[in-house]
């Protein structure tokens, strides 16, 4: 099976699983223990805060360790200080659902799937406490102008929180650049095992923890850590970024060539190398994704937390995507281990299958 769905979940890299297998098997105490097996379990705990700190460009004192990045957008949004929340419609659910929760203002987007800074401004209310707006879109890979936000949020005095889940490990990330106060990311998503994730904390901010029962992290996130997967995302936050923009590039490029009528949503806009959102009008793209599967090609219809949604892509809706279109949509998202002759390979088995699907359907003319 070649592998085109790295934005819903990449493979354990070899040296990722490595590490895992090691603490796993040799490293069972509890960090919080003073013996010699719960130090021992402290020492590859901090070893991976600090790598992932180098990851963000941050101190290892600002990283608390999650779940995930659910749980890391949940502990931003929801723990930040009371008031009113500014974010936007084409959020991950873990945002968007958390900030609703709060009466949030939810900002619209412009058809790259952009949102405008001044948008967020004239958002902004007196008793406005959190800007969340992520960095990168999980669905189409659009870049947002986290920089312009932070400015905005600095300016007003309010926190700004962005999901950097799909962003980590696929470009250069400086949290303290960006201007971020939190920032999200997810282990998963850049070759660690699923359940480990993490939250930019700057120095000095103040976060409810969403859980209680104990002090770890720094009073943060109660709950023994999971040991061996933050000693896997330690590892894997130091692997070399995956050089995806040009094989993403040739994707785009063959697949405008060769299939009449391809919309690529988004690429008006900056994005990470690594995504290409592509509809084909005429068809339903979960028949295309089956039919992929079936020729040896993973990719997907949009989000994976959102598989088995009937209604439209909410992003795609966001941008003014008409259903039918957001509905023959399909995300193809690279990563470490692609190579020119997959894309090659995936882009004959794209042509092949959206034509026979096209004549199998009564929308397409």
């Amino acid at each position: 099976m070649r592998y085109f769905d790295h934005n819903a979940t990449s493979p354990i890299a070899p040296e990722v699983l490595e590490v895992l297998t090691r603490v796993l098997a040799e490293v069972f105490g509890n960090p919080s223990s003073i013996h010699t097996p719960g130090q021992q379990a402290r020492k590859e705990v901090e070893a991976a805060r600090a790598a992932v700190a180098r990851l963000l460009g941050c101190g290892p004192k600002e990283v608390v360790f999650t779940s995930g990045g659910t749980e890391a957008d949940n502990l931003a949004v929801l723990g930040a200080p009371e008031g009113h929340v500014i974010t936007t419609a084409i959020e991950h659910p873990a945002v968007l659902e958390a900030a609703r929760r709060r009466g949030a203002t939810v900002v619209r987007v412009d058809g790259q799937g952009r949102v405008d800074p001044d948008d967020i401004r004239e958002a902004l209310r007196p008793d406005t406490a959190l800007i969340s707006v992520m960095h990168a879109n999980n669905e189409t890979g659009v870049l947002q102008p986290v920089e312009e936000i932070a400015a905005v949020a600095r300016e007003a005095g309010v926190l700004f929180h962005s999901d950097g889940v799909q962003a980590a490990g696929r470009i250069a990330v400086d949290v303290k650049a960006l201007g971020a106060d939190l920032y999200s990311i997810s282990g998963h998503k850049f070759h660690a095992p699923k359940g480990v994730g993490a939250l930019y904390v700057r120095d000095g901010v103040k976060l409810v923890s969403r859980q209680v029962g104990g002090r770890h992290e720094r009073e943060r996130r109660a709950g023994t850590e999971n040991v061996p997967g933050i000693a896997a995302m330690g590892a894997a936050a130091q692997l070399p970024r995956a050089e995806t923009a040009p094989l993403r590039d040739r994707l785009e490029e063959l697949a405008l060539e060769r299939i009449p009528d391809v919309v690529i949503h988004g690429r008006g806009a900056p994005r990470v190398p690594n995504t290409s959102n592509m509809a084909f009008p005429g068809i339903e793209a979960e028949a295309l994704v089956i039919a992929l599967d079936l020729a040896g090609f993973a990719v997907s219809t949009g989000a994976a937390c959102s598989s088995g949604a009937t209604r439209p892509s909410h992003v795609l809706e966001a941008m003014g995507v008409p259903p039918a279109l957001s509905k023959a949509s399909v995300r193809i998202s690279l990563g470490r281990g692609n190579t020119m002759a997959d894309v090659e390979a995936l882009v004959e088995a794209l042509e092949k299958a959206v034509a026979r699907l096209r004549k199998l359907s009564p929308a397409y003319a």
